[in-house]
């Protein structure tokens, strides 16, 4: 057995038809880790959908009531890009209960992974970029409420940087074409980060990401690291270092929240960055090995991945089960 647990369930897929986001992946990586003997069935944890109080610590009332009466403007659907359906909804809720079961193991074990989740493109009150409710976010609120955690980390490595993270936790929120304080750290051909110069509350959020990518408007992480195109694996390894460096050097969090996006790969159809399978795979060792040596539990959602040919995003999802397992063990 493993270590640690994983949180899956089969109705973690997303009824969204036809579509770019490979609804049937978190199966895939289920039946992969099974099939390779990484993992067994003991290793997995069914969990429950949210209760309402629980996505309530994170979204409006007004959004949760059009979620659940199907009552969405077509605008609030079409900035969601995926088409609504009640079905859709128990699955975002059913997500958002397996990232809040994921801290809870973590906290207890060092480090749990949800297969599934990471929908880090949701605003307390619209979903945006196939993402409906910030799991996330509302298993961080759930710990802290349950006065099992204080301060927590995110480090969100999507190649798409994430905004709905960044707006829920700001500690003063910004407005599109508004400028923000921060200090800059520019390397000529690489890239920028970013880092505030006002101080997080209670959630301190990095975020690496293509800079000339999805989203449009990125509000304020706590450091943002904006990549160029085409950045590969030792210049992608490197800025995560100090990004991660820098964080940790300025804030002690009881908890890591680790999106672990597999579409900074360089065969993603969303994205523009050329990292690797192997690079991304050291990624995933480089924030857990840290994380063990500050001894910082480590909750791990999934995020996007939409390779040409989705087994390479079963693949680089395993592959951070793997790397766990290396590193954990």
């Amino acid at each position: 057995m493993l270590p640690f647990k994983l949180v899956y369930s089969d109705r973690y897929y997303l009824p969204i038809g036809e579509h770019v986001f490979p609804a049937e992946k978190f199966r895939h990586i289920h039946d992969r880790l099974l099939m390779s003997g990484v993992a067994e069935a003991a290793d997995f944890l069914e969990p429950t959908p949210a209760e309402d109080r629980d996505i309530l610590r994170v979204h409006t009332s007004e959004y949760v009531y059009k979620l659940q009466n199907g009552t969405l403007s077509a605008r609030e659907e079409l900035q969601m890009e995926i088409p609504y359906s009640y079905e859709l909804v128990d699955a975002f809720w059913l997500a958002a209960g397996g990232s809040m079961l994921a801290a809870d193991c973590a906290l207890r074990d060092g480090i749990s992974l949800n297969i599934g989740g990471g929908f880090h493109h949701a605003f307390p009150d619209h979903g945006e970029g196939f993402c409906m409710i910030h799991d996330v976010a509302v298993a961080i609120r759930r710990m802290q409420a349950d006065k099992k955690i204080q301060r927590a980390m995110t480090i969100d490595c999507d190649v798409h940087q994430g905004n709905g993270t960044a707006f829920v936790f700001a500690p003063k929120r910004t407005v599109p074409g508004e400028t923000a304080s921060r200090t800059a750290v520019t390397i000529p051909s690489l890239g920028t980060m970013t880092i505030s110069d006002i101080p997080p509350k209670d959630v301190f959020t990095i975020s690496l990401h293509q800079e000339n990518n999805y989203p449009h408007w990125k509000p304020p992480s706590s450091i943002d690291v904006n990549l160029l195109d085409h950045c590969k694996d030792e210049d992608y390894l490197s800025w995560l270092d100090k990004a991660v460096s820098a964080g940790l050097s300025q804030f002690q969090p009881d908890l890591i929240c680790y999106i672990a996006g597999a579409d900074a790969y360089r065969e993603d159809q969303l994205g523009g960055l050329d990292l690797t399978i192997q690079g991304l795979k050291r990624r995933d060792e480089y924030v857990f090995q840290t994380a063990r040596e500050k001894k910082i539990p480590v909750m791990v959602a999934y995020a996007g991945g939409y390779a040409r040919n989705v087994e390479d995003t079963v693949t680089i999802h395993a592959n951070t089960v793997i790397a766990a397992k290396e590193v954990y063990s």
